[in-house]
């Protein structure tokens, strides 16, 4: 049996899994706090004059709501926020404290969790290109789906702090391989010219997991709650794994569902043409080569902007805006609509200037200035939001510059080393830009504190200049580096 454009149905299965992948990173955040508002009919609710209290019946008895807790209607109704989530469901806020000491603790916790997720990410993305490298994509991809699916599935299990911090640990172990992954396989079943592109689309199904996780897990969480939604979330990556092995049986030189004129037209389009048969440089090797900082450092100040959303967008909506997570489910979808398109087009806008007779190198600089140029009005403009359709319009105008620059700035890996060097310096890149993203997961809930977000979208404006910097100085004239003896 032979399969016509094999290469597009290998990245499809990554495409999907990768939009798995963010939505079991998604759970967490977006059942943290999760927030209902309540309308309670005229009639239902009474108010004690003398003690300014408005009582209302609820499941769990009356409730005794003060002045500034509710909201009347001119029906005559009265609404009030019914306060949930992980984080009151395993008593982990102080649910005696005022609403603004709760939301502190919340945030705290959320950024504690995050960063140990984080240092378990950067770890693995600095090994898991080597080992990927060594046993291969079709293994990897493997071992990733089934870690980081087993992980999210038993956060249902968590009973506390640390038992919901060591799952999302071995989350971020799982989780992270992808990444050098999806940059080795895109070097080996693509040719130069549309590695960009492929990049760009495997960025889409990033934003495209962060589009449907607003509203997937909210709908879940609403449905069944916290520890279903882990089960169902987590079981998909595990199911994956079925038509991966099935699919991926070997690269493109050995593939037998592989075309004569595909196999030919992949091979012959790569200039170092001799994809798997490189010696893998070692660490000390690619850390040496002055040009590999344009990808390490790139991705330290600009990655830390991605997290900043991914993160604390919810938080955000909740404090700014006060959104509840059905309002939520309405809205944080629409900054990754942007990140999506700008994916694809960052990709394409490469790969058009190199089919144009442009070299490489200016294809890629270009290509992340234009971005640079998206994402940094964005960030003006959603600070000064005043309302929250304005914020996530901004919000989508600054994902999408993001992606517009990174995806290039991930294909920078096969533009300057081959075959079995790819995966390393890409998960050297990830470690690196895990560095940064960890800096800025601490620095949030202090630059955020009393609910003045403007600051997050400076420093967000101000990582962008130091990225193009990076790439710039260090990158000098993007072509193939020497490979190892």
């Amino acid at each position: 049996m032979k399969v016509k454009g094999l290469r597009w149905v290998v990245l499809s299965l990554i495409v999907l899994v990768t939009i798995i992948n963010y939505l079991d990173r998604g759970t967490l955040n977006y059942m943290w706090v999760a927030n209902t508002k309540v309308e309670v009919p005229a009639g239902e609710w009474s108010v004690v004059d003398s003690t300014n209290l408005y009582l209302v019946q609820a499941q769990e008895g009356v409730l005794e709501l003060k002045a500034d807790e509710v909201t009347l209607g001119d029906n005559g109704s009265l609404t009030y926020i019914e306060y949930g989530g992980i984080a009151k469901d395993l008593g982990l806020v102080d649910t005696s404290a005022p609403q603004e000491e709760q939301q502190k603790q919340a945030k705290s916790m959320l950024a504690v969790i995050t960063m140990f997720f984080m240092i378990a990410y950067g770890v693995s993305q600095l090994f898991s290109g080597k080992v990927y490298d060594k046993i291969g994509t079709r293994k990897g991809f493997t071992l990733s789906a089934l870690l980081w699916g087993a992980a999210d599935a038993l956060a249902s299990l968590s009973s506390g702090l640390k038992s919901l911090t060591f799952f999302r640990v071995m989350l971020g172990l799982g989780e992270a391989g992808p990444w050098p992954g999806t940059t080795k396989s895109n070097a080996e079943w693509f040719p130069q010219k549309e590695r960009a592109l492929a990049q760009g689309i495997f960025g889409a199904a990033a934003s495209a997991g962060s589009i449907i996780a607003p509203i997937l897990i909210p709908v879940l969480f609403i449905a069944f709650g916290w520890k279903i939604t882990f089960i169902i979330v987590g079981s998909l990556g595990i199911i994956w794994v079925v038509p991966w092995l099935i699919i991926n049986k070997k690269g493109p030189k050995e593939h037998p569902w592989i075309t004569e004129k595909e196999q030919k037209y992949i091979i012959e389009g790569q200039p170092e043409n001799v994809v798997n048969n490189t010696k893998s440089k070692t660490y000390g090797r690619l850390f040496s080569e002055k040009k590999n900082y344009a990808v390490i450092l790139g991705r330290f100040f600009l990655d830390p902007i991605w997290w900043m959303f991914v993160t604390w967008l919810p938080i955000y909506l909740i404090e700014v805006f006060g959104l509840d997570i059905k309002q939520i489910a309405m809205s944080a979808w629409v900054p990754y609509v942007g990140a999506a398109v700008g994916s694809i087009a960052g990709g394409w806008f490469s790969g058009w200037l190199i089919k144009k007779g442009k070299s490489v190198n200016f294809a890629r600089k270009c290509a992340v200035c234009v971005g640079a140029c998206m994402v940094i009005p964005g960030m003006i403009l959603a600070a000064m939001a005043s309302s929250p359709i304005m914020a996530v319009v901004m919000m989508a105008l600054i994902l999408g510059g993001y992606q517009f620059m990174m995806t290039n700035i991930q294909t920078v890996a096969s533009d300057l080393q081959t075959g079995k060097s790819v995966g390393t310096l890409a998960g050297i890149g990830g470690a690196a830009a895990v560095c940064g993203t960890l800096i800025m997961t601490w620095l949030v809930p202090i630059i955020t504190a009393g609910g003045n977000w403007v600051p997050f979208f400076i420093v967000g404006a101000a990582l962008v200049p130091l990225s193009l910097l990076s790439i710039f100085i260090f990158g000098g004239k993007i072509e193939q580096t020497k490979s190892a003896e």
